[in-house]
């Protein structure tokens, strides 16, 4: 299985770690790692996310950190469709 992100979800990922970076560099790099290992646990439990009520979509919080990554799961692949900030309002 292998994972890869939407071009929507690279945006906003590396939009979110922008963001970030310019108040806190070090913080940056604390979420982008707790973000990686979100997506690697995903590889090994894809199904560890919620199920939404949208067909076939899930989504996990990267805890501690307020974000929250949307993926499908297919048979060979997890999709991530975006990374989104928890107080921003969600589109997928």
């Amino acid at each position: 299985m292998r994972l890869r992100l939407t071009r929507p979800a690279t945006r906003q990922l590396d939009r979110a770690l922008s963001y970030v970076e310019q108040y806190n560099p070090q913080g940056a790099r604390k979420v982008q790692q707790c973000l990686q290992d979100v997506m690697r646990m995903l590889l090994q439990h894809p199904f560890a996310g919620r199920a939404t009520d949208r067909p076939g979509i899930r989504r996990i919080v990267a805890s501690p950190y307020p974000y929250v990554l949307t993926y499908r799961v297919s048979d060979a692949e997890i999709i991530i469709r975006s990374v989104r900030h928890t107080s921003r309002r969600s589109i997928s």
